[in-house]
């Protein structure tokens, strides 16, 4: 096929929590230049994105950076590749890793025209004395689905109960805060829960070794591996707390100048990904194949199990996928700003844009 898959020399175990430590300043950099995206305008006889005979030859080239290693979270965009969607749509795309300092940092520089990123990092960006230009334009999951997870035998069901207990923590102002909010929502008392650095790629072994009681993970991954091991645990999710943290994580974001510019790329680009992810739902089976085809180094019974879970999650309540409801977006930034957990009051109804979504 003319899509292409490019893996950078990135270790495999590269995780979210590295990212987060560094996704203000990634915000501010900007020491990426952008780089030419080579691209020819999609355009058919109505002025609209076609994949018949008569569409050009050449395809528009786009280059998709992924917020860390390859897994389910993107399994809708290898199963575009897989399948020919975005070929069917006249794009060449060209997936890579992130480089050091965050896939948000390439996409607002514009070396990578489109990527993966999350509501609370382009908060960061937007709070930033110097905001890259880059946007959400569609949201790859409908809810949040991180919370809290640890051993079973410790009895950790709900925030409050994490008093006397080690949480793996990355130090990081919005991510305590959320830990702290849940802790005291329920009754806890934050000051005694003892926060020690997290400092592991897996949490089941990290909770195994006891290097830590209670860590923040993601259920489609850690808490299914967990499954997956046959590790007994508990888990509460962050949005059974409090509503407000039904942000969205991850989301497809787009350089700001390339959409501007290339409008029908985003949209033609989004319809591929659309297909891709709706056929995940569809076929969660063989679309955890296609995944491990794609990349062989994953666990292929775990992506099967992380998969499964994830059918449910891509769309949920939605209408479709990709949509954003702006009130919980608003809601969550509203939170970040009552809380000073930025560095420069939000704009609540910026950030994204879905103009692009069909």
């Amino acid at each position: 096929m003319s899509d292409k898959i490019l893996a950078k020399n990135h270790d495999k175990n590269l995780n979210r929590r590295q990212f987060v430590a560094v996704a203000g300043a990634a915000a501010a950099s900007v020491a990426l230049a952008a780089c030419d995206n080579n691209s020819t305008e999609l355009e058919g006889p109505n002025g609209t994105a076609s994949s018949d005979d008569n569409a050009p030859t050449e395809k528009t080239k786009v280059s998709f950076v992924l917020d860390y290693t390859p897994n389910t979270n993107h399994t809708g965009i290898y199963v575009a590749l897989a399948e020919g969607y975005f070929a069917d749509e006249g794009l060449e795309v060209e997936i890579v890793q992130p480089p050091a300092d965050g896939a948000d940092a390439l996409i607002g520089a514009g070396g990578a025209q489109m990527g993966v990123s999350y509501q609370d990092y382009i908060a960061n960006n937007l709070a930033s004395d110097q905001p890259m230009p880059y946007s959400a334009v569609a949201a790859i999951i409908q809810h949040n689905t991180s919370g809290i997870m640890s051993r079973e035998e410790d009895g950790v069901t709900h925030p409050a109960a994490m008093e006397g207990h080690t949480y793996a923590t990355w130090n990081m102002p919005v991510e305590q805060a959320t830990v702290k909010h849940c802790v005291e929502t329920d009754g806890g008392d934050w000051s005694k829960v003892e926060l020690v650095p997290y400092e592991v790629d897996d949490e089941v072994s990290g909770l195994r070794a006891n290097m830590f009681d209670t860590v923040w993970v993601y259920e489609a991954w850690a808490v299914q591996n967990a499954v997956v091991q046959d590790f007994p645990y508990n888990y509460f999710s962050f949005i059974s707390v409090d509503p407000v943290f039904d942000y969205y994580t991850p989301v497809i974001a787009a350089n700001d100048d390339f959409a501007k510019e290339s409008p029908e790329a985003v949209k033609a680009f989004l319809r591929a990904a659309k297909r891709g992810y709706e056929y995940a739902v569809e076929n969660p089976d063989a679309a955890a194949d296609i995944l491990c085809e794609q990349v062989p180094e994953l666990d292929s019974a775990l992506v099967h199990q992380s998969q499964t879970y994830l059918a449910d999650q891509y769309v949920a309540d939605a209408e479709s996928w990709g949509v954003i409801d702006p009130e919980r977006w608003a809601a969550f930034y509203q939170w970040l700003n009552d809380n000073d957990l930025v560095a420069n009051k939000l704009d609540v109804n910026a950030g994204y844009d879905l103009s692009y979504l069909e």
